[in-house]
Order: C-alpha cells, then sequence, then structure tokens
C-alpha cells in the first residue's frame, strides 16, 4: 500500500484534535499563501512598472512566451477566471503588445500571443527579475528554494486532485470557455 492511502486512511479515523490540527495546518498554509500573493503583486507591479507593463499584464504576457494560448488556457493555467484574461487580452491586444491568431483547433477561440513590441517589454523585466532571483536565492540558499517550489507544485497538484475529484469547488460554470 502506498504513503498516500495510508495518510487518507487514517485521516478518517482522526480524532477532532486531530481534525483541529489539519484546519489550523489549512488556515495557516491559506494565509501564508495569501500573504505570499500579495508580496508577488507588489513586487510584481515595481519589477513590471519600468517596461510600461502592470503585473496583471507581465503575467498574461508571461503566459503567452512559450506558446500561443486561447485565453481560456490561460485562465487556466494561472487559476483565474477566463473573464479577467479576456479583459487583460483585449488590452495587450489594444497596445499592440499581443496579438489574436487564428487558433486551428477551434474557429472562435483566437490564440492570443506577444508581439515583438510585447517581447521587448517583457525583456525590460528581466534585468531585475534576475536580480531578486538572486537575492532570494541568497537569502534562502539554492536547496531551501529549490524545496518550496517544489512544496508549493505539491499544493497545487494536491488541491487539484481534490477539484477534480469534487471534493472542493472548482471555477464557476459561467467561467467555462
Amino acid at each position: 500500500m502506498d504513503s498516500r492511502t495510508d495518510s487518507r486512511a487514517d485521516s478518517r479515523t482522526d480524532s477532532p484534535a486531530d481534525s483541529r490540527t489539519q484546519q489550523d495546518l489549512l488556515s495557516s498554509t491559506a494565509l501564508g499563501v495569501f500573504r505570499l500573493n500579495g508580496q508577488f503583486l507588489a513586487i510584481s507591479e515595481e519589477l513590471a512598472k519600468p517596461a510600461g507593463l502592470t503585473a496583471a499584464w507581465w503575467q498574461v504576457l508571461g503566459a503567452v512566451l512559450r506558446e500561443p494560448l486561447p485565453v481560456a488556457g490561460i485562465a487556466r493555467s494561472m487559476g483565474i477566471t477566463r473573464q479577467s484574461v479576456q479583459r487583460i487580452a483585449d488590452l495587450l491586444v489594444a497596445k499592440g503588445l499581443a496579438e489574436y491568431a487564428p487558433n486551428p483547433a477551434h474557429r472562435r477561440a483566437k490564440l492570443l500571443r506577444p508581439t515583438q513590441q510585447g517581447l521587448d517589454a517583457v525583456d525590460r523585466i528581466g534585468p531585475g527579475h534576475a536580480a531578486l532571483a538572486a537575492r532570494l536565492a541568497a537569502e534562502l540558499g539554492d536547496a531551501a528554494f529549490a524545496e518550496t517550489v517544489h512544496a508549493l507544485e505539491r499544493l497545487a497538484a494536491a488541491l487539484d486532485a481534490l477539484e477534480a475529484a469534487a471534493v472542493i469547488p472548482g471555477p464557476a460554470a459561467s467561467d467555462a470557455p
């Protein structure tokens, strides 16, 4: 039996004290992530400002740097609503930072891709981003930095699994593509 199965079986027989501890851990995790979200948004705004971007614009442009994606795909990858990504994508297109391209897989769901102007703006963020990454790695240490990334990835995967099993609510039906 694998350790995940064991831990699930054990959680069904937890005492009320264990349940309270688990609730405290969930609350502490959520509050910590909310705090980190605020910190990362503030830092992202500062990094993006000299390039003429906002954190939200940078986030959407960053999602399509490797390959063009439909708005719904960007929203899924970022864990935010399709409508908010659509609003930002339309702004990026209006400002010449991105463009819509035909989607061979879906006639109506156009692909968003950065323009050269958008790529140049993201490139201007690079030096500040690299400097922050180096300072954070020096503060945490490379191993702890990598462990942090791994822990956050595991947490996201666990929440995805709970959502897929309908244990926790997913995006609203009106948010579906």
